[in-house]
């Protein structure tokens, strides 16, 4: 089987046909459609009406699953009941739309601020699969932000300043943005503060990307103030428009993205009023950034420098 990928932005984003997911995939298109990812970090599939376990064994074509955040606490019923599926959703665990006193809702919130896929965990996300099976007639789109780009526009006294430092990521940042404290002594303990480094080497393109989140809060070894302005202004110009795809969702699409080269997030709707049932799967990464980017031996020598 040979795929067609079709562009949806002149930076990235590609639309896949030719394949139907809820088949076993085999290795030349399982091939083909990496390099697609490779190529455009964010891919679309149209009409691909999955379920829960087919959304899984194509998931797991690209690593091994983490286990999603909502299923980590003992006393929250979950609607799915897989700990593989992250929901994506306004519903509860009873089918209905959750109340606006719901604490869940207003951690969902988060999900509109630009963020990448747990940046915050011991081993981030590498690879998001979202899946679309019940939609709002109107609002609910996701964007996407090319960090590769964004990188490439940088000038080059930028580079040089950010070329080795290191951001602490945590989910309990991003989340305090928005008022939301609402966590179990097991959760904080779950998910300790990470550093990560802020400029990475893309694996599957080669080419230098930012690595950016609302779960950063600082830049270790700086005056917090200062590297929550630098961490601010990057964001802000990886955003710009010219960066920027927007997805407007249709039943039963599929978004795969590229976690390390891309931030995204959710646009408003009305979740009072409509259901939006989305699911996702995501893949972890081979290790810890730091690890991965410069050895453990260097890592720890970045992490001890004090250089504003």
């Amino acid at each position: 089987m040979t795929i067609s990928t079709t562009p949806l932005h002149p930076l990235f984003v590609g639309e896949v046909s030719g394949v139907d997911l809820r088949v076993s995939v085999d290795q030349e298109t399982f091939r083909e459609i990496a390099q697609a990812l490779d190529r455009y970090a964010v891919l679309v599939f149209r009409a691909q009406p999955l379920s829960d376990n087919q959304q899984i064994a194509f998931s797991r074509l690209f690593g091994p699953i983490e286990t999603a955040l909502g299923s980590i606490r003992k006393d929250r019923k979950t609607r799915l009941g897989n700990r593989l599926l992250a929901e994506v959703s306004n519903i509860d665990a009873n089918n209905k739309i959750r109340s606006s006193s719901d604490p869940w809702r207003m951690m969902q919130r988060a999900n509109e601020l630009w963020h990448t896929d747990s940046s915050f965990k011991p081993v981030p996300g590498k690879i998001s699969f979202l899946s679309a099976h019940e939609l709002p007639p109107t609002g609910g789109e996701t964007e996407f932000a090319d960090l590769r780009a964004a990188y490439d526009a940088l000038d080059a006294a930028t580079k040089e300043q950010i070329e080795d430092l290191v951001a602490e990521h945590s989910l309990f940042h991003s989340r305090s943005l928005l008022g939301y404290t609402d966590f179990t002594e097991e959760e904080r303990l779950a998910f300790p503060p990470v550093p990560r480094s802020l400029v990475r080497v893309h694996p599957g393109s080669g080419r230098k990307t930012l690595y950016l989140a609302s779960h950063a809060s600082h830049i270790i070894g700086w005056p917090v103030e200062l590297g929550h302005a630098l961490l601010n202004g990057l964001t802000e110009c990886s955003t710009q428009p010219r960066f920027v795809y927007r997805h407007h969702w249709r039943p039963n699409d599929l978004v795969v993205w590229d976690n390390r080269c891309t931030l995204h997030r959710a646009r408003p709707y009305d979740d009072a009023g409509y259901r939006r049932d989305m699911r996702r799967t995501t893949v972890e990464d081979i290790a810890p950034t730091l690890e991965q980017d410069r050895g453990s031996i260097c890592s720890a020598r970045r992490l001890s420098r004090v250089e504003p």
